[in-house]
């Protein structure tokens, strides 16, 4: 099962960088500048992305079970 995770890891980076060097040959928005782009005409949504990232931070990284959970038997 590792190597299926591997294989799709290696062609999300694959892709991303097919799409980077596109945008940087063809003079087109990378994804950097997009990202700045949607912060500066949605400031809030950077505190989202924090949200979101911080939440699935703590639901891989933080070894807690609370009580009643499938794990906490």
């Amino acid at each position: 099962m590792g190597t299926v995770w591997a294989l799709w890891l290696a062609a999300f980076v694959g892709a991303f960088a097919i799409l980077e060097g596109y945008a940087i040959k063809s003079g087109r928005a990378t994804l950097s500048l997009s990202t700045w782009r949607l912060f500066q005409k949605w400031p809030l949504i950077a505190v989202v992305f924090g949200m979101v990232f911080g939440g699935l931070a703590v639901h891989f990284f933080w070894h807690w079970c609370p009580a009643g959970s499938v794990s906490a038997g």
